[in-house]
């Protein structure tokens, strides 16, 4: 009769929940899963539980919640759970003395081509960057963030109109098959890790903050669409709206086209005519599909010239376009 390795689990958001459930799908004995601690949220401080939570509490499964990895009462308990082998799927930062611990190891599942794209948000990046190839990695973990030895890799093409949250999706399904060939490997000792191999510009993808969704409006259009496509759901690509009496309004983009065509308006003019809002930059036109004014819902564009034709002298980042015009047709 084969006899399963037990498995302890890691991880936090929806990412992690298609690697468990194909975990549990083939009957593999996660004998806990660990997750970060539920957090309050909101206006109305709401308790909001982690994804792999609320998926753990469905099949009955044993959760752990540390506020750190590192205390004394997580790790006995964890020694305790005698695990063969640790799966990390979105977790945090694990110390030696936890991914040392299992006879099998512990290994992380990591949505980019390793050693390419290291970091907390490497499917926006890739995207932002516009790169037309991506693919997930199951890898060793050491004392150094995604630096650990390569178990293995799929490759994926990126779809020019792919969103982060399209990617995001079927990397987290292909992620979870490759996890599942990964503890077969790992159990049958047929794998052989692979050293990352360093080369030179090598491609990085750290904690997206608010600034870095700013759209700057006299980059190249490619750019500027690969900003909106990789941060579409969110955080979401970001301009500002500046009314008559001086009001600075966020205004975020979430699916736009772009065109070429030659003109003579300055970079960051805003058009709405014929229920069509479009943005001229370098060389052509932005057309906004979906966008949210601050405050407002996610809206169509016909939904958003609806609200932008009731305002005068609108201007469209005034940070960098000061002398920028808005031209309103009705």
């Amino acid at each position: 009769m084969k006899k399963y390795p037990r498995i302890v689990f890691m991880g936090s958001p929806d990412f992690a929940v298609y690697s468990l459930e194909k975990l549990l799908e083939q009957k593999y004995p996660v004998v806990s899963v660990v997750t970060i601690p539920d957090k309050r949220a909101g206006r109305g401080q709401k308790i909001f539980e982690p994804a792999v939570k609320k998926y753990a509490l469905i099949h009955k499964l044993t959760i752990l919640q540390p506020e750190r990895v590192r205390d004394a009462s997580f790790l006995e308990t964890l020694r305790n759970l005698q695990p063969d082998v640790i799966i990390v799927v979105a977790f945090r930062m694990l110390p030696k003395v936890v991914w040392s611990m299992p006879k099998l190891g512990t290994f992380n599942l990591h949505a980019s081509l390793l050693p390419n794209y290291r970091g907390a948000a490497p499917i926006q990046w890739a995207i932002m960057n516009g790169e037309k190839e991506t693919g997930v990695t199951t890898f060793l973990l050491d004392e150094h963030i995604d630096s650990g030895a390569i178990l293995l890799q799929k490759k994926t093409l990126i779809d020019p109109e792919e969103t982060f949250g399209s990617l995001y999706q079927r990397l987290a399904e292909m992620g979870a098959d490759l996890v599942l060939k990964t503890l077969q490997g790992i159990t049958e000792k047929s794998l052989q890790p692979q050293s990352q191999i360093i080369k030179e510009n090598l491609k990085t993808a750290p904690k997206l903050f608010h600034q870095d969704g700013k759209i700057h409006w006299q980059a190249p259009v490619e750019d500027i669409c690969n900003k909106i496509r990789g941060l579409n759901p969110y955080p979401g690509a970001w301009t500002q709206l500046t009314n008559e009496s001086g009001k600075k309004m966020l205004f975020k983009i979430y699916r736009a086209t772009y065109s070429y065509k030659l003109h003579s308006q300055p970079v960051g003019t805003i058009i709405l005519k014929n229920k069509e809002m479009k943005i001229a930059i370098i060389g052509g036109y932005i057309s906004i599909i979906e966008g949210q004014l601050e405050g407002r819902r996610r809206m169509q564009a016909d939904e958003l010239i609806n609200g932008l034709q009731r305002k005068n002298s609108i201007v469209l980042d005034d940070e960098i376009l000061d002398q920028s015009i808005t031209e309103i047709f009705q």
